[in-house]
């Protein structure tokens, strides 16, 4: 094992989640220059350790476009950013997808009835965006059927990616709790590093 690249891998590793410690700190005590800075640097920062570990071009193309989204969600071009968020669903759909093993229904079934749920809820206080809101989250609750059908570990990060942006649909309905915004980020966090290390290769022993 080369053991400079896996003291690299480790670093790269740690500097994405002291980023993601301070991220959700500056949210919690609303610093915003921290606040935006550690935002930037997280999508980034975890891309360049997947590329480091050899992941797919696809876990690769979703965290672009995720660092795409939000970099235009937090300079209020909205519909722009939703739609890089569209789209990196739609590469962790392509990835999981064709790499689903073990397809259970029961899966499937939660999941529906979880979007359901969540739909009926909020959608209430969503006004006009009712039906962008239900659409996206069609597309999230897709990504956690299939990662879950690929792995539990993967399952876990679209778990979590999916209740990251039910936490902001929660706010966009007009309510809101003291911390939702420090849970939002650490979950989205947490959901996109457990999706994209879910297929990461272990580095081998080089033989001489």
């Amino acid at each position: 094992m080369n053991l400079r690249r896996l003291a690299s891998d480790r670093r790269r590793l740690t500097a994405y989640w002291s980023a993601t410690a301070v991220q959700v700190a500056a949210v919690a005590l609303d610093v915003k220059f921290l606040r935006e800075a550690s935002k930037f640097s997280l999508m980034p920062l975890l891309l360049s350790w997947t590329r480091s570990r050899q992941a797919h071009p696809l876990l690769q193309a979703a965290l672009l476009a995720s660092a795409a989204g939000d970099l235009l969600l937090e300079t209020r071009f909205e519909l722009a950013g939703i739609a890089a968020f569209a789209a990196a669903h739609a590469c962790y759909l392509a990835f999981f997808a064709g790499r689903s093993t073990a397809r259970d229904w029961r899966v499937l079934a939660a999941y529906a009835a979880l979007w359901a749920a969540l739909i009926a809820a909020l959608s209430p206080g969503l006004g006009n965006q009712r039906l962008p809101v239900a659409a996206y989250a069609l597309l999230l609750t897709a990504t956690a059927v299939v990662s879950r059908w690929h792995s539990p570990r993967a399952g876990l990060g679209g778990l979590l990616f999916l209740i990251s942006d039910a936490l902001i649909a929660y706010r966009m309905s007009g309510r809101d709790f003291h911390g939702r915004s420090a849970l939002t980020m650490s979950t989205y966090a947490a959901g996109q590093y457990f999706l994209t290390s879910s297929r990461t290769p272990e580095r081998r022993p080089r033989t001489p």
